[in-house]
């Protein structure tokens, strides 16, 4: 017995000597090698990392209003909410890997022997009965000594995965708020739409009656009035076509707030959306700081550095400790009848795997590629990011530059069709120059809704690509 103890003793202190040991090596990141600036940024760089929030440039209170309906209803947000849980209960059991277990069992049974087994006839001979009961109870303490860091490389991983869906969380929070404001600004260059095509029904019929009126006269054919009706339906079409597109939008907006389809309170026109479209860019390498993606990609390289860790250390040998402590007797009334019922029990383990397949190194090599995998996804990221970041640029730059030109091609095709108008009147022009004004404003004045529409959708992109949402944001 005392041998045994010597043993268990030696157990014990190789676990507590062999404990600091650990097979996994620490995260570094890879080299990058990022660019020094973003391409076509002709905007003064600053290293200012100071936290993005979209009410610093969202103005429209429905618009804000819209925002945050969508930022505390949103399905999908909700569904990240509960897996945040999730993981958060996973890294604090985590946190428990060096604790021992304590189990309980308490248990009774009764065996009829066989009247011809040795057994079966001592019972009858000393107990009195043909049967024989058994009573137990146990408390069982079992422990693994933690040799090769495995709690620790549990904990790094449990750790890294909530942090990552931390970050997922964030880029969905910023997805959401990009598609609200998105569809916001389509909503409203629909309403313009509208208003521009019911402005040319308007202008078309006017022009109608008047040409009406010279074939009365004699004056042109039915050509002409027949061009005039095809303009004025020309117009019309778009009228059936933007409500129901206006429909649409809407009820795609009531769906991103967590709502059935409804009615949505909007401004009148997109000039009173206008943003504030000057963002902080920094410098690319602040994106590993700021994109939510991009930092959930690195916390998945560090969950898979730590589970390689682990599938070293499943090939090592591992070391328990079990003792337990209970009452053991064949009479119920006896079985607490302490001390003559109590049963100790100490045991030591150590299990070295020997022949499993090959599987262990399998998992292990495994585990090496996945981390290259997520290594390369990663870097990847970051090169989207970056990228996303220029195309915002070069779009709020060049839309700018086509606004202006726009601006000046309105105020060239409204005065051609106030003065084919006129020269028309007065015999001056024909028809179809008159026609082909009107045809060229709309189509102008359609396209300027678009770019102004881009304009702002490209400020919006910037401020995604740049980072968006960040912990220190409130709802």
């Amino acid at each position: 017995m005392k041998k045994f103890h010597h043993y268990i003793i030696f157990l014990a202190g190789t676990s507590l000597l062999l404990a600091s040991c650990s097979v996994g090596k620490k995260y570094t990141r890879q080299d990058l090698d990022l660019p020094e600036n973003f391409r076509n940024n002709e905007i003064v760089l600053t290293s200012d990392t100071l936290a993005l929030s979209w009410r610093k440039f969202v103005k429209d209170p429905n618009l804000t209003a819209l925002i945050e309906k969508a930022l505390i209803k949103n399905t999908d947000v909700s569904v990240a909410l509960l897996s945040m849980q999730q993981l958060e209960l996973a890294y604090k059991q985590s946190k428990k890997g060096l604790l021992p277990t304590l189990d309980l069992n308490l248990g009774a049974n009764r065996t009829w022997l066989s009247t011809n087994s040795l057994n079966g006839s001592l019972s009858d001979q000393f107990i009195g009965t043909p049967y024989m009961d058994d009573y137990n109870a146990t408390l069982r303490l079992s422990w693994e000594a933690d040799i090769w860091g495995k709690a620790k490389m549990q904990k790094e991983e449990a750790l890294a995965n909530f942090f990552g869906q931390k970050e997922n969380l964030s880029a969905l929070k910023t997805r959401i708020i990009v598609q609200v404001i998105q569809s916001y600004y389509n909503l409203i260059a629909l309403d313009e739409q509208l208003k521009i095509a019911q402005k040319n029904v308007q202008l078309s019929d006017s022009t109608l009656s008047m040409i009406r009126l010279q074939y009365n006269s004699s004056l042109v054919s039915s050509l002409a009035v027949e061009q005039a009706e095809a303009q004025k339906k020309t117009a019309e079409l778009l009228i059936p076509l933007a409500d129901q597109n206006i429909a649409i939008e809407e009820n795609a907006i009531s769906i991103l707030c967590g709502d059935f389809p409804d009615k949505i309170q909007r401004s009148k026109g997109l000039d009173a959306t206008i943003v504030d479209g000057t963002l902080v860019t920094g410098v690319p390498a602040e994106l590993l700081s700021r994109r939510p993606d991009v930092k959930a990609a690195e916390y998945a390289v560090v969950a898979a550095n730590s589970r390689i860790g682990l599938a070293k250390a499943a090939m090592y040998p591992s070391i328990s400790l079990t003792p337990s402590i209970g009452t053991n007797s064949f009479q119920f009334n006896r079985w607490f009848d302490l001390p003559g019922s109590i049963v100790k029990t100490i045991a030591g383990n150590i299990t070295q795997p020997i022949f499993q397949k090959g599987a262990l190194k399998t998992n292990y090599e495994i585990s090496i590629i996945e981390r290259e995998k997520l290594a390369v996804q990663f870097k990847q990221s970051v090169m989207l990011a970056v990228s996303e970041v220029s195309d915002a640029l070069a779009k709020i730059k060049h839309s700018d530059q086509r606004l202006q030109l726009i601006e000046a091609k309105s105020n060239s095709l409204a005065k051609a069709t106030s003065d084919a108008a006129l020269l028309y009147k007065s015999g001056m022009a024909n028809y179809l120059e008159v026609i082909t004004a009107q045809n060229n404003a709309l189509q102008n004045d359609l396209e300027q809704i678009s770019i102004k529409r881009e304009k702002l959708n490209a400020v919006v992109d910037l401020y995604r690509a740049l980072g968006g949402v960040n912990d220190t944001e409130q709802y």
